[in-house]
């Protein structure tokens, strides 16, 4: 029999070490001969990424003992930082970057006494050190080489930087001389991804845009004849995509056509462009829907095929040998699929998965993905496509607590402002154990995902099961702006940053309210990054949440425009906001920090002191804006974090503090958490 106790007092198995302790999930897959390779997260470890492999036998272990860190930080979201390939002995060599001097260093972890070995030199120019980064690297075995992304600083700004393909020689003379480094393209794009080589290995292939597009805005497609002399690339041209479309990832199709995704029909869908096509004009890029440029091979579903290219080399689809085409497709949730190019036939994998990360792996007739559920954490899972049979071969999920204690989701659609749709995931308070007492609602938390061109996945979430095991509601809003619901849904955010988003958040909380499902009087809003700045809009502009938890947040965005971000972002406002000589007053008007005085609900504020996208200059300055203002509010800076936190002491302390928020303001008793002080 459940036992009847308040909302928001019911005792857990889930305390914030477990939930600290699975965050993160694995990325970055790759094969190395008949293995399977990737990166996983380890927060006990000072917050490292580990590399890992799973061999042909099933064992799996670490490729690096500690502290080797394999992690980009190129666009300083990172990208692909790692390639392998195994030598005709066959023993594996591996190139990877390491996070703290973000060297590309050479591996072989087979060979006895080997250590990694530097391959590029090692800069310190550069707002957070590191000048040169690389990421995205393809390894040329018999060229000697690896091609990859070249991040160069040349100055003290965050902005003083370039970006190149480049090819790095494997004998690691490059390793103290800069010049050894080829550049195979010039610096005339501000962002470029790695190349893709051609089956012919005579074209390689590639993407790039410049501000004030984002990748998920406009980009295009680069192709460029490949030197026998080992020369940079000649003939380099657009072929594909504008200012108005988005191509996130382009692939070389074994028989020489060019597979890449697209959004010109207003989802992102795989398009081929064949041989004689790609022989064809130099003149200006077309977008592949144009006169028969490009050839939809799936149109029409209404679903996404790719997402926004937030870091280098993500993978939405992948080529077999056999000319079929592993897809990665939905809308809202995503599933694994085959797509027959000549038929457009989809058929998908079997399985409970509803989220596949954008990262895949073919080898032979095997498909591998990262994949999640409601009920399980990201597992790496392999397809065979002879078959149809799928199988979890690395970071299988293993339940640290009885499943019962799981929160059940549910998908919801909602009304906004002018009847507009709001998507979002619900879920109620659940314990197998407690029960609230008779005609009790529930405290419920809005959660503002980051991006905010970005996306709330239907997964397993051990952090919102920390509360809504405990009795609190969690609702994750994927409002107006984010993706896996077509280019219209993207682009409702438009200009509308801090207006659409915040009252999408606010619309879900009061319909939750209104239905019964969540108390009116005990309703939180929370989020990180972009999710923080709606946080923060939404205490300075609404007036339904009791309290809300602010993480690494963006609150100014004059500062936000001119000096107080990273390079990658430092023109997504005019998308979001609109162009600052245009529309100066709407980046005030808009900003938290200059609407302090309407804040009177309590709120915490968490911030990585080592954030260079969201610097703690801003949430500093908040602060300093809220002294003897009578709010209650707390502040908590950690050394050593950035743009999000890592480590599990620092994810441990975050999650009790907000705990502890939603305690004191609810009014709810919890003296198993260390009590957040309050400042007024």
């Amino acid at each position: 029999m459940a036992a009847t106790a308040a909302f928001g007092t019911w005792p857990s198995p889930i305390d914030a070490a477990l939930a600290a302790s699975h965050d993160g999930r694995p990325e970055f897959l790759g094969t190395v001969g008949d293995e399977v390779w990737w990166t996983a997260p380890r927060p006990a470890e000072g917050g490292r990424r580990a590399l890992i492999r799973s061999r042909a036998d099933g064992s799996v272990g670490s490729v690096l003992p500690v502290p080797w860190n394999v992690r980009s930080r190129v666009i300083e979201y990172g990208g692909h930082p790692w390639a392998g390939v195994q030598r005709p002995d066959g023993t594996p060599l591996v190139v990877f970057v390491h996070f703290p001097d973000q060297r590309l260093y050479a591996y072989e972890p087979d060979t006895p006494g080997a250590e990694p070995r530097p391959l590029t030199p090692l800069s310190p120019r550069s707002p957070g050190g590191g000048g040169l980064r690389w990421a995205d690297p393809q390894m040329l075995l018999d060229r000697g080489e690896v091609w990859c992304v070249l991040e160069e600083y040349t100055g003290e700004s965050p902005t003083d930087v370039r970006r190149v393909i480049a090819a790095v020689p494997l004998d690691g003379s490059a390793a103290d001389d800069r010049t050894a480094v080829r550049e195979l393209c010039d610096d005339r794009h501000r962002f470029v991804t790695g190349p893709r080589l051609s089956p012919d290995g005579r074209q390689a292939a590639w993407i790039a845009w410049d501000h004030p597009q984002m990748p998920w805005d406009g980009t295009q497609v680069m192709l460029g004849q490949v030197s026998a002399a080992n020369g940079p690339f000649t003939r380099v041209r657009p072929i594909a995509g504008g200012t108005e479309e988005s191509i996130p990832q382009v692939e070389w199709a074994p028989d020489g056509s060019l597979l890449l995704l697209s959004d010109s029909a207003g989802w992102w869908e795989p398009w081929r462009i064949r041989p004689d096509a790609l022989s064809g004009s130099e003149t200006e890029a077309l977008s592949v829907g144009q006169g028969g440029f490009g050839e939809a091979l799936c149109p029409g579903r209404g679903e996404e095929f790719g997402g926004p290219l937030w870091k280098i080399g993500l993978q939405w689809l992948r080529p077999l040998d056999n000319g079929l085409i592993a897809v990665i497709h939905g809308k809202g949730t995503t599933a694994l699929g085959i797509l027959d190019p000549e038929t457009g036939e989809v058929v998908d994998a079997a399985g409970r998965w509803t989220e596949w990360a954008a990262s895949l792996a073919v080898q032979g007739d095997r498909v591998i993905g990262i994949a999640a559920s409601p009920r399980s954490a990201y597992e790496i899972v392999e397809l065979d496509t002879r078959t149809g049979r799928t199988r979890v071969i690395g970071a299988a999920h293993e339940d640290p607590v009885d499943p019962a204690h799981y929160p059940r989701p549910q998908i919801r659609t909602f009304s906004g402002p002018g009847g507009r749709e709001i998507h979002a995931h619900v879920y109620p308070p659940h314990s197998p154990d407690r029960v609230a007492p008779d005609g009790e609602l529930p405290p419920f938390v809005i959660w503002a995902h980051g991006g905010p061109t970005g996306h709330s996945p239907l997964v397993l979430d051990l952090e919102i099961a920390y509360f809504t095991s405990r009795g609190i509601g969690v609702a994750e809003v994927n409002y107006g702006g984010s993706t896996g619901y077509g280019r219209d849904y993207r682009n409702s955010l438009r200009h509308q940053w801090g207006i659409v988003d915040v009252q999408d958040c606010a619309a879900v909380a009061g319909a939750l309210a209104d239905e019964g499902t969540a108390d009116r009087a005990r309703l939180a809003v929370r989020g990180g990054s972009a999710g923080g700045w709606t946080t923060a809009a939404s205490l300075t502009s609404t007036d339904i949440y009791a309290c809300g938890s602010i993480s690494f947040p963006v609150l100014d965005l004059l500062g936000w425009a001119t000096d107080e971000t990273h390079d990658f972002e430092s023109h997504y406002l005019e998308s979001l906001i609109g162009p600052l000589a245009e529309v100066p007053d709407r980046y005030r008007e808009r900003s938290p920090i200059h609407h302090s005085d309407r804040i009177t609900a309590p709120f915490l504020l968490l911030q990585g002191l080592d954030d260079v996208i969201c610097p703690p200059a801003q949430a500093q300055r908040l602060l300093a804006q809220m002294v003897g203002r009578g709010v209650p509010h707390a502040y908590i800076a950690f050394e050593g974090e950035g743009h999000g936190f890592r480590r599990a002491d620092s994810m441990v302390r975050a999650i009790e503090a907000e705990l502890s928020l939603y305690a004191q303001t609810f009014g709810i008793s919890r003296p198993d958490v260390p009590l957040l002080e309050l400042k007024k």
